[in-house]
């Protein structure tokens, strides 16, 4: 089978809520990450064969399908289509799955794969909220299948959050000890440089906003949400803008362009289980990625993980087994925001320069997703 290669992964910096990216459509956001991504790799635009993004609540200035929108307000050529994907938080990367999917089927050679999320202007869940006036209340009210099945009360994610805590038995105490670390490594990453070459500044932002100088006293002063005794803000991911796009490429344009590969996509795969439970998706899925990958953790030099909560990833660690110190080595999504979709892409950018910053082959990149999914990629580094 063809191989589908990645040239190059940029991310916008995330721009925290109200923060210094909050102005921005969701159009000129993402139009800022595909126009940095020709001009940087020397392919003519018009030779581009899709651009395929992650989104989730399209509606406002995120509808009508982003992903063509963002190219076109970029500048660049109009005989580029784009799609637009939502597979809930998972959906950039999903995204990536298609395009190189679309490379290794040898139906196309040039394609980029991102996301964009503006959460300052489009919240959460706005979508179901929208829809409140017609008479849904979410999207699960008044399908007789899904009550049959799951019952009355539809799944939420902080539900989840705190089932998973007390599943693992782990308190909030552990869960506030684990986001403070998240926070210390982002902000050692920033210190260092590490971000500078993923990131391309805009708007006068040039690093992550979203990382905080907290502590375990602040933390134990927040109130839980939504009835939760252990799940607070400050131990969930946080909401952001942010915009995010790797190119995939075919060996074909390797040669065709002159370009150096810098990763090469060595599995795909994504799982799905309990719908009400959400969030613990990535334990089966991991195994089952790498059973079909014929790999074992050991081969695995980093992970990233989205921390939608401190327990999501709590879990998956001791599940797993895998290390701690190996695993969102500079920070997760507690720290450095969840722009839903375009967190996928944003991952996988961190994931591909930390392995080349620490001489590492393998990583692997797994995130809860709505509907109880989630995806696995496992990229080598080349």
């Amino acid at each position: 089978m063809a191989e589908a290669y990645i040239v190059d992964a940029i991310r916008t910096p995330t721009g925290r809520r109200k923060g210094g990216l909050a102005h921005i459509h969701g159009a000129d956001l993402g139009a800022h990450v595909l126009k940095n991504i020709v001009e940087r790799n020397g392919i003519p635009d018009a030779d581009y064969e899709d651009v395929i993004f992650g989104c989730v609540d399209t509606i406002g200035p995120l509808a009508g399908d982003i992903a063509r929108t963002c190219w076109l307000a970029a500048g660049l050529d109009q005989s580029v289509p784009g799609t637009t994907v939502d597979r809930q938080c998972g959906s950039s990367q999903q995204a990536v799955h298609f395009a190189a999917q679309a490379v290794m089927s040898g139906c196309m050679d040039v394609v980029v794969a991102g996301g964009v999320q503006t959460m300052t202007q489009i919240p959460i869940s706005s979508a179901m909220i929208a829809a409140e006036p017609l008479g849904f209340k979410d999207p699960f009210s008044g399908s007789e299948g899904w009550v049959a099945r799951y019952g009355t009360e539809p799944p939420t994610q902080f539900k989840s959050a705190q089932m998973i805590a007390d599943k693992w038995g782990f308190s909030r105490e552990q869960l506030e000890e684990y986001s403070l670390e998240s926070h210390r490594r982002a902000l050692q990453a920033i210190e260092e440089g590490r971000f500078s070459r993923e990131i391309v500044p805009l708007a006068g932002v040039v690093n992550d906003e979203t990382p905080r100088q907290t502590s375990l006293e602040k933390m134990a002063e927040l109130e839980p949400i939504f009835g939760c005794d252990k799940v607070t803000a400050g131990v969930a991911s946080q909401t952001c803008d942010a915009a995010s796009a790797l190119l995939i490429v075919s060996e074909q344009a390797l040669k065709k362009y002159q370009l150096m590969p810098r990763a090469r996509i060595h599995h795909m795969s994504v799982r799905a289980e309990d719908p009400i439970w959400m969030l613990t998706a990535p334990i089966p899925a991991t195994e089952y990625a790498l059973k079909k990958a014929g790999m074992s953790l050991a081969d695995i030099d980093l992970v990233e993980i989205n921390e939608a909560f401190a327990s999501v990833a709590m879990a998956w660690l001791a599940e797993t087994g895998y290390p701690h110190v190996q695993t969102n080595v500079n920070g997760g999504a507690i720290a450095l925001g969840h722009p839903l979709g375009a967190t996928g892409t944003k991952l996988m950018t961190t994931l591909l320069h930390e392995l080349e910053r620490t001489g590492g082959r393998y990583g692997l990149q797994t995130m809860c997703e709505g509907g109880g999914q989630a995806n696995v990629t496992i990229i080598e580094r080349l």
